[in-house]
């Protein structure tokens, strides 16, 4: 029986319509690099053009900053130095750009967004070889299976980026107790994918902590590159578009069926066992917090930042209702702490923090030792 998954937020329906519209607006050009042209706009901004070639227009685009980041990548110059140049060397950066195009040429994938009263958006400057999995393909093979599954999903959030799509959901039905009794937890469901080569096609396991909204990113999840196996050939640039739209009908299908494999029951009643387990990991009473946390950090090579995120999590999720004062932290605690950095995070961040909270509830027990001295 199909499940309505949409929240009160209609957020669903404005992530379809976002991705239609884009969709709409989108176009693909195949072109050697010598007929490019990087260049600068009055303001400082910069702009690629496409010379015209077998007929076709000459096509101008602003570009982005992760294509941005991407043509200085291809170009071997550090992003941040890339932007220093082009701030203040704008003419001399284009130059150089130019003449690492003309000299060393190569075929790339240009990816674009039109505008209707300006230029169009260079969002991705990628190789030929590139794999178009669009969200489209992503929530086409998805959304059925989601909306079928016995799991009763409902989203939790959704939002794309220039870098990301996102997608989280949680079950109404499959819950269970967590670290200690009253700590609920659902399963639920998380789905990424990148247009512009910023990350794989990823579906994997989320485990929400009802009380807090945390998320925590499990190991089971799979991911699916953009790059064929026409990487290391000239195939992939051979094959009819018929070809290709097998290629991506059979990932949408194994996308449909790993849908199907994290939602079960037997998948989150092993997260449940691990988080109880995490729980009677505990840290001395007489420990210092801080000192904790800074432990955590430097086994988890985490920046200064990072671990002051994470501190301040740790503050957020003992000082929240329900929680037991006299209870001493532990490793479901520091998990909690982790997590709790994504209500906070950057939207193309909050996967790495959940993700974080995954990696150190399967942390190896020398490892927690030296967090917890």
């Amino acid at each position: 029986m199909t499940h309505s998954i949409e929240d009160s937020k209609n957020t669903l329906t404005r992530l379809l319509e976002k991705v239609r519209d884009d969709a709409a607006r989108k176009s693909d050009y195949i072109a050697p690099t010598n007929q490019l042209q990087k260049t600068t706009d009055p303001e400082g901004k910069p702009r690629i053009i496409l010379e015209s070639s077998g007929g076709a227009p000459t096509e101008f685009f602003d570009i982005n900053d992760v294509a941005f980041g991407q043509i200085a990548a291809h170009a071997g110059i550090d992003v941040r130095t890339a932007r220093r140049l082009q701030a203040n060397y704008s003419m001399q950066f284009d130059n150089l750009v130019n003449a690492i195009w003309r000299k060393e040429t190569s075929v790339r994938m240009l990816r674009t967004h039109d505008r209707i009263d300006s230029f169009g958006v260079l969002r991705a400057f990628v190789s030929d070889k590139f794999k178009t999995f669009d969200h489209v393909n992503l929530l086409n093979s998805a959304l059925p299976q989601l909306m079928d599954s016995p799991a009763q999903f409902q989203v939790v959030n959704a939002t794309v980026t220039d870098k990301r799509l996102y997608l989280r959901l949680k079950s109404l039905v499959q819950t269970g107790q967590g670290a200690s009794v009253g700590d609920i937890m659902a399963n639920g469901i998380g789905l990424q994918n990148s247009e512009v080569g910023a990350g794989s096609i990823m579906v994997y396991q989320v485990s929400w902590t009802l009380a807090c909204s945390n998320g925590l990113q499990t190991q089971n999840q799979t991911r699916s590159s953009h790059i064929t196996s026409g990487r290391d050939s000239d195939d992939w640039g051979l094959l009819s578009d018929q070809a290709k739209d097998a290629d991506n009908r059979a990932l949408e299908l194994k996308i449909r069926d790993l849908v199907g494999v994290y939602s079960s029951r037997e998948a989150f009643d092993g997260v449940l066992e691990k988080m109880r387990a995490a729980a009677a990991d505990v840290i001395d009473a007489d420990a210092d917090k801080a000192a904790v946390v800074d432990n955590l950090g430097a086994v988890m090579k985490l920046t200064k930042k990072e671990t002051g995120d994470v501190l301040n999590g740790l503050l957020d999720t003992i000082g929240q209702a329900g929680y037991e004062r006299e209870k001493p932290l532990s490793r479901a605690t520091l998990i909690n702490a982790m997590t709790a950095v994504s209500h906070k995070a950057a939207a193309d961040d909050v996967d790495l923090w959940q993700r974080r909270g995954g990696e150190l509830l399967t942390l190896k027990a020398s490892d927690w030792q030296r967090i917890a001295a």
